[in-house]
């Protein structure tokens, strides 16, 4: 069922139908566009997933799982080298905020990480986990309610 979803071209693409300083000519970034769009309806309809235009991206994810179930709201910021496991949801708050994500970060499976939070670099988040408070650099996120282990470098 992935034979749709291409990771470099599609990541490739995405950027620069998002990228306002883009070089590439208008008709091949609405080309881009209707590529996304087509990727992303037949992903929603076949792995429910949903990865809004407006999320910013450092760098393209690594999704081990592909897009098995990824919701991540149109408002997110996801730094360089993210792990995204299957069945995640990175949701907003009701002020139209979401989480900002920092550079290095392994989000498990299944991982609920909610509102307007900062996610430092360099977090392990477990599977299961529902984040909705801040975590602080270095840390790895346990339990279904968080639990911030520190790791001293």
């Amino acid at each position: 069922m992935t034979q749709h979803y291409n990771h470099e071209k599609y990541w490739k693409m995405h950027n620069e139908v998002i990228n306002s300083n883009s070089k590439k000519n208008i008709l091949v970034r609405y080309f881009y566009l209707f590529r996304v769009k087509r990727s992303d309806a037949f992903n929603n309809a076949s792995f429910g997933t949903d990865i809004d235009k407006g999320a910013y991206f450092k760098t393209p994810p690594i999704l081990p799982h592909h897009l098995n179930g990824i919701i991540v709201s149109p408002y997110a910021k996801i730094g360089k080298n993210v792990t995204i496991f299957q069945q995640v949801t990175i949701g907003q708050a009701k002020d139209n905020k979401a989480a900002v994500i920092g550079d290095n970060v392994m989000i498990g499976a299944g991982v609920k990480i909610i509102g307007n939070i900062k996610i430092g670099n360099n977090v392990k988040i477990g599977a299961g986990c529902i984040v909705c408070e801040d975590v602080p650099d270095n840390a790895t996120v346990v339990m279904n309610k968080p639990r911030i282990i520190i790791r001293k470098c």
